[in-house]
């Protein structure tokens, strides 16, 4: 399903000077692309990584280290973590000038995966549900907001009064889509070009949002493809004049971006769609497995909600009639609700509308393998599926702030004992040191309210 390079491949382009240069990549907590850009030649002489600092774990968004974290600290010193590249993604990105780039683990000195690391957190998820005897299937939809604002005048701008790139409501338009076929077609072709298969691009609820959906795969390849598509929308974006957002809510009078994720189980060969069966429920025909996983990622969502939902923005997101879902209930393709049944057969799925496209895939992925693993060991049953607009019924609503999922997540103990306590302990301090950072900042809002008629 992918094209991704070999070693072999890499050292003749390499050799034929059509790549000159390797970057090594993992993601920090936020999702953000992290690495090191290294000499083609130099890395394929060593191709066992390079080190980055362990502070990378521990920074925010303004890469300032933060104070609390055992894993790293000044007490420390603030050593040395190592980028193991996973030859599996070796890929070239067309839109940079001769340029390859391998996603990492990051390991410790000793050889030890770092458990806290967001690429660990899902192998280990993975590992356990494959232990199981069963293979997660995945996908992400991404939605983003395009602008003919450039992301260094909309920094100089304070992020206000941004050029949309488009001026009115364009969901499925053709017409207000082709505007922006610069900048979404680019994206397709780069993402194709470097071994993402890519699905389609589609004008969405917003002015200037858009949908791009690339090809279902295993979770941690679809974690990877879903950060390097990020990545592309970005760069390219930037290289052309233009920016994008990936915020979960980025204007209040428009609807919110998400990044809707598809799930099955699968035998371990592929070849068998674990959901399916001759159970009749709500309708469909599925299988326990299926009725089991849904009631474990249902039962469970609530204390994982940092893992879908991570910034203080995310939460803005779930308004009633805002596509976004304000509840756990699950339904057969009804989208009012935070759980909708799609596809039959070989194609049944789960689709959980609950993260914001903030998500940082890595978590997401993990969490939802956790809270349906848990679902099957223990056979839950999944809730009766929800009749009719989700947002009338109130049904399990989810938690309003991230300071508030933060603290259910920290004190749950099924998540510790699915993530260990090093791991909860550590995302725990960081989303609320977020929250912390959020409450204590003066916003443009209380200035616009206040500030001459208080």
């Amino acid at each position: 399903m992918t094209n991704t390079w070999s070693y072999e491949g890499l050292a003749e382009a390499s050799r034929a000077d059509r790549i000159d240069t390797v970057i090594l990549a993992f993601t920090d907590h936020y999702g953000r692309l992290m690495g090191k850009r290294l000499d083609a030649e130099f890395f394929l002489e060593d191709p066992t990584g390079t080190h980055a600092c362990d502070y990378l774990l521990t920074v925010d968004m303004e890469m300032e280290p933060v104070d609390g974290f055992s894993f790293s600290n000044w007490d420390l010193g603030y050593g040395d973590l190592h980028l193991a590249p996973d030859m599996n993604t070796i890929r070239p990105i067309p839109w940079l000038d001769s340029t390859a780039l391998i996603m990492c683990d990051l390991l410790d000195h000793h050889g030890n995966p770092i458990s806290v690391a967001p690429r660990s957190i899902l192998r280990h998820q993975i590992q356990r549900l494959e232990n199981f005897g069963v293979k997660a299937m995945v996908a992400s939809e991404l939605e983003y907001f395009l602008y003919r604002t450039s992301y260094r005048d909309a920094a100089f701008a304070g992020y206000d009064n941004l050029e949309p790139a488009g001026w009115y409501v364009e969901d499925y338009h053709l017409l207000q889509g082709s505007r922006t076929e610069d900048l979404n077609g680019a994206f397709r072709r780069h993402l194709k070009d470097m071994g993402i298969p890519v699905e389609s691009t589609k004008g969405e609820f917003g002015r200037g949002q858009h949908e791009l959906n690339i090809r279902w795969c295993d979770a941690l390849e679809m974690a990877d493809r879903h950060v390097l598509l990020k990545q592309c929308v970005k760069e390219v974006a930037d290289q052309r004049g233009a920016a994008a957002t990936f915020m979960a809510k980025p204007h209040g009078s428009e609807a919110g971006s998400s990044s809707h994720l598809h799930l099955s189980l699968w035998s371990m060969n592929q070849e068998e769609n674990l959901f399916a069966g001759g159970v009749k429920l709500a309708g469909l025909d599925v299988s326990e497995t299926f009725g089991s996983f849904l009631g474990g990622w249902l039962s469970h969502l609530q204390e994982l909600m940092p893992c879908f939902a991570p910034t203080v923005n995310s939460y803005k997101r779930y308004q009633s009639q805002s596509w976004a879902p304000t509840g756990s209930a699950w339904s057969p393709d009804n989208r009012t609700a935070g759980f909708r049944i799609v596809g039959e057969g070989q194609s049944l799925r789960i689709e959980c509308r609950v993260p914001g496209a903030d998500v940082n895939p890595y978590l997401a992925y993990a969490a939802a393998i956790a809270a349906g693993l848990e679902g099957l060991e223990s056979q839950t049953e999944a809730p009766p599926p929800l009749q009719g607009d989700a947002y009338q019924s109130q049904i399990n609503p989810l938690p309003s702030n991230l300071r508030e999922a933060t603290q259910l997540f920290s004190s749950s103990s099924f998540v510790r004992d699915a993530f260990g306590d090093e791991v909860v302990d550590h995302y725990s301090h960081f989303w609320a040191n977020e929250s912390a950072a959020f409450e204590a900042a003066v916003t443009d809002w209380e200035r616009k309210r206040y500030f001459e008629r208080i």
